[in-house]
Order: C-alpha cells, then structure tokens, then sequence
C-alpha cells in the first residue's frame, strides 16, 4: 500500500517561495518586460548595435525570469495533484516521480532564493574573472589550468555565454594566468565569492619520485563595467604595449601585433587580452577590464574606510578559502562557509552550484551579523 506524504514538504516550498516572489516581485517584473518590449520594437534599435544587444539581452533575461516564476507555481499544483493520484491508484511509478519532481522543485527555489540575497552595488553585472597560478611551480600552473576549465564547464553547463580574454601559459603545463568573461546577469554576485586563494594537494604528476605535493592558485573576480560607470583613466596613468598573440609553446597563432597589454601605472594593475582579431578591439577589451578592476578596488577602498571609522578592521575574506584534498583521501572543503564534498572530480568537471550558494548565504550571514 502506498500512503506517499509530502504534504508538509510541499508548504515548506510554497512558504519559501512566497518570500522569494516577495523579493523578485513578479508584477515589476512584468512591468519591467512591457518597457523593455516597447524598447525593442523601435525602428531605430539596431542603429546602435551595442544598445541594441544589451535591450534585447535584458528582454530575454526577464521573460526568463518571470516565466520561471509562474511555472514553479504551477509545478507545485501539479505535484499535489500526482502525490494524490500516485496515493489513490497505489501506483509506485508515480510516487517515485513525485519524489523526483519535489528534489527538482526544491533545487530551483533554492536556486532563486539564493539569486534573491544578490543586493550588493554591482551583484547584477557580468563578471570577469582571473584565475593566477601561485606558490607551488608547475603543479600551481596545471592547478590554475584545472581551475580555469572549472568556471568554464560551470558556465557552459548552465548556458551562460563564456570567453577567454587572455592565457598566458606556462613553459612545462598549464596557465601562468587566465582571464574569462561570463557575460550574464547576475554573474559577479554569483562567483564573487569564489575570489581567494585556492589550495590543492595531491600526488603530483611533475614529480619522479609521485611524492604529494601542495600547490596554490588566486582567483580575482570584478564586476564588468558599463560606460556610465565613468571610470576615468588619464593618458599619463596608462602604458601601452603591442604583440603578437601565441598558444602553448610560443606557437603564432597571429601574424600582427594585435595582442594588448596595459599597465595602470598608479597601481601596478596589468590587464592583456588578445582573444579579438584587431588590436583596436583587444584595447577596448583591455580598457574595459583595467576599469571594472580599478572600480571595484575603488569600492574595497571605500569600505575599508567605512570599516576603520567603525573600529572594525577584521578581513572579510581569509588568505586561504578552499582546500582541494586528492591525496591521501579525496575532499573539498570551504573553509569560510564548512560546505564540503567527497567528490572532487565532479567539482573539477563544473559542478560547483552548491559551493557558490554556501558562499552567498555565508557572506550575506556576514554581513548580516556585523551590520
């Protein structure tokens, strides 16, 4: 006999997202898709190519938004109805599937409950992200390697478009360093809290005698500026150097010096990018890269003085925030938030959604607790 009750499972999630529809709100949400809707039926739009993308971007992000909103309601109501049928025809098929629809429902609240505590200043903007081999030679440079196709699968896994700016590899394997860009809403409040220094041990593959090795890598993730952000960079404060763009091994894969490195002179910050065909555009890449860090460090600087003026002077974020264990026993831990898993194969392959939520809801306690 099957007597399958979830019922109070059900009210849980149905409580759960109406606080999250309180958040998002869903008639603003319409509102906001009207606007954008009229704005995308111009004439004009496509005049300007770049405004234009942007409108059409941000149209197709709200109507995602506002469809996920009334399909959850709806997937709720149709749960019910399949626990009450799967209970009165004694049908074990349908009591597994209303089992597995509650674990998929409970994933995407959990997932927009998480997008509801991205309110910082910049959290809704595309990120760029950096990832720097650290201490522990070319075991830290095939770690960064590992690091890089971590994000990238991540990205790709859920859609979000995803390119390299700039590698620069390292002699014997892997990436001295590495900049991607993951243009989607959202995606610097998402995998911001993935900046820090990373920490892998394992059994090196680099070494004769397969003794265990301990490596680091740093990721840096900024906000990608919009130009009414107005981050002024004078002439004098900027050095500019051409070259030509290569691949692993010092390989040519360009014929001109369209590759572009820029050197913030005042702060030592260095920005390439040789991704795009013409050096005009690797500049404008380069630039937009050097601002979104400039402005970002503009921020920590402000808050570092909001937080002297305060007498609070503690770090937010400790030197090292994640342990990448595959020897002797295999483990991932985050030692900010204590989310951990014993698969760290399948992190490695981009599964990283239940770190990057461990970190939002262990900022936002954070920030809730010294408020």
């Amino acid at each position: 006999m099957i007597n399958l009750d979830i019922s109070n499972e059900i009210a849980q999630l149905r409580a759960t997202f109406a606080s999250v529809s309180e958040v998002l709100d869903p008639a603003a949400l319409q509102a906001r898709v009207d606007e954008l809707e009229v704005a995308a039926s111009a004439p004009d739009l496509w005049d300007d190519p770049d405004a234009a993308q942007k409108v059409t971007s941000a149209l197709s992000h709200a109507q995602a938004d506002l469809k996920k909103l009334g399909a959850i309601e709806q997937r709720l109501d149709d749960l019910e109805v399949l626990v009450e049928l799967a209970n009165e025809a004694e049908d074990e098929d349908s009591a597994a599937e209303a089992q597995q629809e509650l674990k998929q429902i409970t994933k995407v609240i959990e997932d927009l409950e998480v997008q509801t505590l991205l309110d910082g200043e910049y959290d809704a903007r595309p990120a760029v992200m950096t990832i720097r081999a650290g201490a522990g030679g070319v075991d830290a440079a095939d770690f960064a390697e590992m690091l890089l196709r971590m994000y990238t699968r991540w990205a790709e896994q859920h859609d979000y478009p995803v390119s390299v700016l700039d590698t620069s590899y390292a002699e014997q394997a892997g990436v001295k360093s590495a900049t991607i860009q993951v243009d989607q809403p959202y995606a610097f409040g998402t995998l911001s809290t993935e900046a820090g220094t990373h920490r892998l041990v394992r059994m090196s593959p680099f070494n004769s005698a397969g003794s265990r090795e301990t490596s680091f890598a740093a990721v840096e993730v900024v906000p990608l500026i919009e130009q009414t952000d107005h981050i002024d960079i004078p002439d004098n404060d900027i050095r500019i150097d051409v070259f030509r763009s290569s691949g692993p091994g010092g390989q040519s894969v360009n014929t001109t010096d369209s590759a572009v490195r820029i050197t913030h002179i005042p702060t030592g910050i260095v920005v390439s990018c040789q991704n795009e065909k013409s050096q005009i555009q690797n500049r404008a890449a380069a630039m937009r890269v050097l601002q979104s860090r400039l402005l970002l460090q503009q921020q920590a600087e402000d808050e570092a003085k909001k937080k002297e003026l305060a007498g609070n002077i503690t770090a937010s974020w400790g030197n090292q925030m994640r342990s990448y264990v595959l020897a002797p026993f295999k483990m991932v831990k985050d030692l900010r938030s204590g989310y951990e898993t014993g698969n760290p194969d399948k992190m490695f392959d981009g599964d990283i959604d239940g770190f990057i939520a461990a970190g939002i809801r262990w900022r936002k306690t954070n920030q809730n607790a010294t408020s």
